[in-house]
């Protein structure tokens, strides 16, 4: 009887622990805020820190429940933040200086790229050794801000190219459709020499090499999501930051973890070229001390981007950098 009574003693307690554990649970998920996130582009190791974040872990530690959604050409990041349909999102400064002046009241809370990894690949073949050499050539531009450096390469060195509309891809190149082909360093060229091209058949130029060294990707949230929980987003920015340090120290799990990523959504890509791509992003990314946020962007940089879009009729006045940007490290942890 009494050997009964503790069995059954001990299951109530058993119960009782369980139920206390499942309402700490239950309790610790309501904290978390739920929040939604998109890049500017679709999943590859140019967002690998925020996709390490996440599978890591990092977002939760810092009370934070993140969705990331899914950005591309038919997926604008400026077009979901712009409608309050994500908390956060990744674009270049120059999208977001143009948003800004049309009346989107977004604002910079961590400049994550540093520096300009836009570069200008031409064919040898094509009688192009110099930049010089690229004025009459068919030149391969993406549309909207993503043409606005090289556009302003041209003005400033007086060459007159002949602009082709270029998509996603370099295929055009790769077929002789033109002698110029726009380009990122830790995307797009890689792709050109999986493809067959040997590097001494190129000429590369880097726009950081021709005075157009400039900030590009950011992470930006709406004016009213700053205000009303600053906290939260300085969270994101911490934590997205421990998930790029972590990525470029442990690169192998990082590219296991973009390449789930990569074959959910169906990506024509490969872990070799995901690889080229992470190692690369290292170099345009300059992370603070660990335990730090301050990714402060720079007010000249953003008046130099904010000058060539001026330049280029793509705004009529420059945002205030003062409205533009917000500092965490001026916020205070509750």
């Amino acid at each position: 009887m009494i050997e009964s009574l503790m069995k059954t003693a001990a299951k109530v307690i058993g119960v009782f622990f369980f139920v206390l554990a499942m309402l700490g649970n239950a309790n610790a998920d309501q904290d978390r805020r739920q929040v939604s996130f998109v890049p500017q582009w679709m999943p590859q190791a140019q967002f690998a820190g925020y996709y390490v974040a996440l599978e890591k872990g990092f977002y939760e530690r810092y009370g934070l429940e993140v969705n990331i959604l899914r950005g591309g050409p038919e997926r604008p990041s400026a077009e979901w933040l712009k409608k309050a349909a994500v908390e956060f999102a990744t674009m270049f400064l120059s999208t977001a200086i143009v948003e800004r002046a049309k009346g989107t009241r977004l604002v910079n809370v961590g400049q994550i790229l540093s520096r300009s990894s836009q570069i200008l690949i031409a064919k040898k073949s094509c009688g192009i050794n110099s930049w010089q050499d690229l004025n009459g050539k068919k030149t391969g531009l993406w549309g909207a801000e993503l043409s606005i450096m090289p556009r302003a390469l041209f003005r400033r060195y007086g060459l007159q190219v002949a602009v082709i509309p270029q998509t996603s891809t370099v295929n055009l190149f790769l077929r002789g459709g033109v002698d110029v082909v726009s380009a990122m360093w830790y995307n797009e060229y890689h792709a050109i020499l999986d493809a067959g091209v040997e590097p001494e058949d190129l000429v590369v130029f880097h726009l950081s090499d021709l005075g157009f060294n400039l900030p590009e990707d950011g992470i930006y949230c709406l004016e009213s999501t700053f205000k009303d929980d600053p906290q939260s987003c300085c969270r994101f920015v911490r934590a997205s930051l421990e998930g790029w340090r972590y990525a470029f120290d442990h690169q192998d799990e990082a590219l296991d973890i973009v390449m789930k990523y990569v074959n959910e959504a169906r990506i024509a890509t490969n872990r070799q070229h995901q690889k080229w791509m992470l190692g690369h992003m290292r170099e345009v990314i300059d992370l603070p001390e660990p335990g730090g946020y301050q990714t402060l962007l720079k007010e000249e940089d953003y008046l130099a981007v904010a000058g060539e879009l001026m330049a280029n009729g793509l705004i009529d006045a420059i945002p205030a950098y003062s409205d533009f940007l917000e500092n965490c490290a001026d916020v205070n942890e509750k």
